[in-house]
C-alpha cells in the first residue's frame, strides 16, 4: 500500500457469525514469548524504569519508559505484515489482506498520535527481536539517549 493511498483501505467483508463465534472461543495465549524475550533483554542490560502494557496510553504499547517518553511496540510478523517473513494465508486471501492493511493503517495512526503527545515510538519486528536482539536493544537505547540529550539541551539554554 503506498503512502498516498493510506486513507482508502481495501474492501472488508465481515466474517460470518459462526466464524466470529469460533474465533472468540479460542483462548488467547498473548504474545508471551516475545514479551519474555524483550524483558530478558532489558534486564540483562540493566535498563530500568519500564512497564509492560501500562494502562491509559494510546495504542497499548508493549513497553513504555514513561520518564523518557518512549513507547515501544513489538509488531508480530503475521498480524502487521512484516516485509521479510509476513505472509497472507491462501484461504480467504481478500479478508486477510484487508485485515493486515487495516492493522498497518492503525499502527501508523497510533504512532502519529503518540508522537503528537511527545513520545518516541520505536517499532520492532518480532523476527528482529528473535534474530538480532542486540540491534533491537540499540534502537531502544538510541531513543532513550535522544530524549536525555534533548532534555539536557533544553536545560542549558
Amino acid at each position: 500500500m503506498s503512502r498516498r493511498n493510506t486513507k482508502t483501505l481495501p474492501p472488508f467483508k465481515k466474517p460470518s457469525e459462526s466464524r466470529t463465534r469460533n474465533m472468540r472461543a479460542i483462548p488467547s495465549l498473548g504474545n508471551k514469548t516475545t514479551e519474555r524475550r524483550l524483558v530478558k533483554l532489558l534486564r540483562k542490560h540493566r535498563i530500568r524504569g519500564w512497564r509492560l502494557h501500562p494502562p491509559g496510553i494510546v495504542g497499548k504499547p508493549d513497553l513504555v519508559i514513561q520518564r523518557a517518553r518512549v513507547a515501544v511496540f513489538v509488531d508480530g510478523c503475521f498480524w502487521h505484515g512484516c516485509p521479510r517473513c509476513g505472509h497472507i494465508p491462501r484461504t480467504n486471501r481478500a479478508y486477510w489482506m484487508a485485515k493486515i492493511a487495516r492493522n498497518k493503517h492503525r499502527d501508523r495512526a497510533t504512532s502519529k498520535a503518540l508522537k503528537a503527545l511527545g513520545y518516541r515510538v520505536p517499532r520492532i519486528w518480532e523476527c528482529q527481536l528473535r534474530v538480532n536482539p542486540e540491534r533491537c536493544l540499540r534502537r531502544i537505547v538510541s531513543e532513550l539517549n535522544r530524549k536525555q540529550e534533548k532534555a539536557q539541551h533544553c536545560k542549558s539554554t
